[in-house]
C-alpha cells in the first residue's frame, strides 16, 4: 500500500527535535513491503496545504498521523498544540477516504481524548514500529483490527484499547536514516541533536510522569555494542551531536556503564549528550567513562534540593544525593544543565528559598541552571488525586487535554517568579521558561551554527545573556 506519514509537531522551542518515533514507523513500514512517504511538518508555514498536497500528490492508501506533544508544560504562557489536528483530519477527508491512524507519544498519555479531539476512530498506543505494520497487513486484507495489542478504538461511541505486547521487542539499536526522511540542513542550522534511544521502560514513581505509561514499568534495554555501532553510523553520515532520548539515562546504572564503555572502545567521532540524568547512581565511575565515552553535555533532572518536595514528588532520592551529584560534577569536566520544577507538592516559600541557596552556592558558572514553575497535571497520575484532595483542581479528567498544572497551595506563584528572577539577575547561567520561550530564538541558533560554534550551546548562557542585555534585552 502507498502509506502517508505525518509528523505534526511544529513547535521549535528551545529547538526543533528530529522526529525520532515518525522515521521509526516509516522505515518499519517499508520493511513490512508498503511505499512509505513521510511529511514532516516542523519547518512548514502552512501546515494545511502542505497536508492537503501531500495527499493529493501521494493518493494514499492509509494515512497516519504522528502527534508528539499535547502542550509545552509551560504554566505562565500555556501553548495547546493540538488546534489544528482537528483540521488537519478534515482535510484529509476532504481529500480521501483513506483510514487515517494517530500515533505519537502523546496518544499514550491520553488516547481517547485525542481521537475525539481529532475525530478519529484508530491509534496505536504501543510501540509504533512494531504495531503499526501489523495494523497495516489487516488494513490491507480488510481484517479486524480491534484484536491488535497497542491499539486504541472508538467505535460505535464507545472507547477501549489493548495493552501492548513487548513479545516483538529486539534488543538491537535501530535508528533511523534522518537522511532520507527529515531536511537534515534545516535541523542542523537550528543546532539540532540526532536523537537514539538506548532503552523503552521506566521504574521510577513520579506523581506527575506518564513514562509508565506510556513506555511501561519493565526495562526493556539495547544490547550496548548496537548502541555504540548506532552511534558510529549516525556520525558517520554527518550528524556527529547526538542526544540519548530515554527517560532516564543512567537507570539502569549498568546499562549506562556498558553503553559507555562500548563507545569508549571505537572512534566515532560524535558529540554525546544526554539531559535526564538522575542523581541516584551518579558517582565518579559514570562520569569518568561518560567522558571517555564521548559525552560533551549532560543534564541533571533534581526537580529540587529541599527534602519536603522531593518527597512529595516521590522522586526516589533525597537532597543528600543532590548535593552529592554537585560534587561529582565539579570534579568533572563534561557541562551540566540542572533542571528544576518548581511549586510541586510540599513547595513552601522555605523550601524555594532553599533550593536557590543550593543553586546559588554549588552550581559552577559555566553550567546552567533551569527553572520551571508550575506542574502540569495528567489524568490518572497520582498528582491528580493529590490536585484533586487539595481543592487546587476541579475540571473533570476529560476536560484535561488543554493544559491545567498543580502549584502548591503554600506558596504564591508571583513570589515564586520573583524569588527565580532575583537570582538570575545576579546568576547569568540561571534561566526560566521566558529564556527558551524568545521567538528569536532561532535566529540565535542560525548565528551560532554559521560562527560554527559547537554543542552544546547552552554552555554559552553567559555570554549569550549579556550580550542580550548590552542591547537592552531583560533576559
Amino acid at each position: 500500500m502507498n502509506i502517508l506519514l505525518i509528523s505534526t509537531n511544529r513547535n521549535a522551542l528551545p529547538m526543533p527535535v528530529m522526529p525520532i518515533g515518525a522515521c521509526m514507523v516509516a522505515e518499519s513500514a517499508e520493511r513490512a513491503g508498503h511505499t512509505v512517504h513521510l511529511l514532516d511538518l516542523m519547518f512548514t508555514k502552512d501546515a494545511l496545504s502542505a497536508v492537503e498536497s501531500a495527499v493529493m500528490d501521494w493518493t494514499p492508501d492509509v494515512v497516519g498521523l504522528s502527534v508528539r506533544n499535547i502542550d509545552n508544560n509551560e504554566m505562565k504562557d500555556p501553548v495547546f498544540f493540538l488546534n489544528d489536528l482537528h483540521s488537519m483530519v478534515n482535510v484529509i477527508r476532504k481529500r480521501t477516504g483513506a483510514p487515517i491512524v494517530l500515533g505519537g507519544a502523546a496518544l499514550g498519555v491520553m488516547p481517547e481524548e485525542i481521537l475525539r479531539l481529532g475525530n478519529t476512530s484508530c491509534g496505536v498506543m504501543g510501540d509504533g514500529d512494531s504495531v503499526f505494520p501489523i495494523l497495516l497487513d489487516r488494513i490491507s486484507q480488510n481484517m479486524r483490527v480491534s484484536d491488535i495489542p497497542g491499539i486504541a478504538l472508538i467505535e460505535k461511541g464507545m472507547f477501549w484499547k489493548n495493552i501492548c505486547s513487548a513479545s516483538g521487542f529486539s534488543d538491537t539499536c535501530l535508528v533511523p536514516d534522518y537522511h532520507r526522511w527529515v531536511n537534515i540542513n534545516a535541523y542542523r542550522e537550528q543546532m539540532a541533536t540526532a536523537p537514539i534511544r538506548t532503552k523503552i521502560g521506566c521504574q521510577f514513581q513520579c506523581v506527575y510522569c506518564v513514562y509508565r505509561r506510556i513506555e511501561g514499568s519493565t526495562y526493556r534495554l539495547m544490547e550496548p555494542g548496537s548502541v555504540a555501532d548506532a552511534v558510529a553510523r549516525l556520525a558517520s553520515t554527518g550528524l556527529p551531536d547526538i542526544e540519548f532520548v530515554d527517560s532516564v539515562f543512567n537507570a539502569p546504572v549498568d546499562h549506562a556503564m556498558s553503553m559507555c564503555e562500548a563507545l569508549a572502545r571505537i572512534r566515532h567521532k560524535a558529540r554525546l549528550q544526554s539531559m535526564d540524568l538522575n542523581p541516584l547512581n551518579f558517582d565518579d565511575s559514570l562520569v569518568t567513562v561518560m567522558e571517555h565515552a564521548g559525552f560533551v553535555g549532560m543534564g541533571i533532572t533534581v526537580e529540587s534540593a529541599s527534602d519536603p518536595v522531593l518527597q512529595g514528588l516521590r522522586k526516589g532520592f533525597s537532597s543528600r544525593e543532590v548535593h552529592r551529584a554537585a560534587e561529582v560534577v565539579r570534579r568533572h569536566g563534561i557541562p551540566c544543565v540542572w533542571i528544576f520544577l518548581l511549586g510541586g507538592p510540599g513547595e513552601t516559600e522555605t523550601t524555594i528559598k532553599e533550593t536557590l541557596r543550593f543553586a546559588e552556592k554549588h552550581i559552577r558558572p559555566q553550567d546552567v541552571a533551569f527553572f520551571n514553575i508550575g506542574i502540569r497535571i495528567y489524568p490518572g497520575t497520582e498528582l491528580e488525586t493529590i490536585a484533586r484532595n487539595q481543592g487546587v483542581l476541579s475540571c473533570s479528567s476529560d476536560q484535561m487535554l488543554s493544559p491545567v498544572f498543580y502549584l502548591s497551595p503554600h506558596v504564591d506563584a508571583r513570589w515564586m517568579e520573583q524569588a527565580v528572577k532575583r537570582s538570575m539577575r545576579n546568576h547569568m547561567n540561571f534561566i526560566n521558561a521566558d529564556s527558551i520561550g524568545m521567538s528569536f530564538l532561532p535566529i540565535i541558533h542560525r548565528t551560532a551554527y554559521r560562527m560554527g560554534l559547537r554543542q552544546p550551546l547552552w554552555r554559552h548562557t553567559r555570554i549569550i545573556r549579556r550580550g542580550l542585555r548590552l542591547v537592552g534585552m531583560d533576559v
